[in-house]
């Protein structure tokens, strides 16, 4: 028996609609109806298939409707992160969300992250999330001689900070506090989710020079614990069963 392949599905036979999109945008240098700096709603229609995501939209317009509108994106694919931004007001990842499941019959409102400068429409400048992340030290500091091949651990030291590998760095769960729109010094959620991956790693010796750094005004003790960072997470992370940790540590002396 000679096996066949399945025939590709065409675009033609899955349903197709109309989807409006709000989008804040804004332009440093000024457009001709707009000053230099001044944020403005823009729509925009486009023809979308039930398996089209945010992401796709964006393309359309970009690519068809207006080549000025920034975003960044990498993999499309959920794994690079660099497509966050508040859909609908809430942070999530414009390659994964699907424009069917936010009720496409309403205008979906698209805005850049916040607490952190915007530099054009969706793009905005992520060195102040980077510089906390790099505040923390997040690499391992291991003592003792370089091992022939591995430093190994046992699966359950492992699993002790399994789920704050995860982190894809796309600033979705620190853009979500309000502590970090409106405090101007806290570290933010993902710091404290870097620093938590090396402070319970059972190979690192480094945790309390961590401890002490989220010790700080700055640190661990500026969350109010409203679990908007967990939710927005595009990963599953436990944010702040992560940051709760942290507390923990410092308040116990034990790791």
């Amino acid at each position: 028996m000679t096996a066949t392949a399945e025939a590709p599905i065409k675009t033609s036979e899955i349903p197709s609609f109309d989807v409006t999109l709000r989008i804040l945008r804004v332009d440093p240098d000024g457009t001709p109806d707009h000053p230099a700096g001044e944020e403005y709603w823009e729509e925009f229609t486009v023809t979308a298939h039930g398996t089209d995501r945010v992401l796709d939209a964006l393309h359309m317009i970009k690519w068809d409707m207006d080549g000025s509108l920034a975003f960044r994106r990498s993999c499309a694919h959920g794994v690079c992160g660099s497509d966050a931004m508040r859909i609908n007001a809430k942070n999530r990842l414009a390659c994964k969300t699907l424009l069917k499941d936010l009720n496409p019959k309403r205008p979906i409102t698209i805005e850049p992250i916040k607490g952190l400068p915007v530099e054009k429409d969706l793009i905005v400048d992520m060195e102040p999330f980077f510089a906390s992340y790099r505040e923390i030290m997040p690499f391992l500091m291991a003592s003792g001689p370089t091992p022939e091949r591995e430093r190994l651990q046992s699966p359950e030291e492992r699993a002790r900070f399994d789920d704050t590998t995860k982190c894809i760095m796309c600033a979705a769960c620190t853009t979500s506090c309000p502590v970090f729109w409106t405090d101007g010094q806290y570290f933010g959620p993902q710091a404290i989710v870097g620093a938590h991956r090396f402070i319970f790693d059972s190979r690192d010796d480094g945790d309390w020079d961590r401890l002490e750094i989220l010790n700080d005004k700055a640190g661990v003790w500026k969350c109010r614990t409203a679990f908007n960072c967990t939710e927005a997470c595009p990963r599953g992370i436990e944010v702040t069963k992560a940051i709760s940790e942290v507390k923990k540590a410092l308040n116990t002396g034990v790791i």
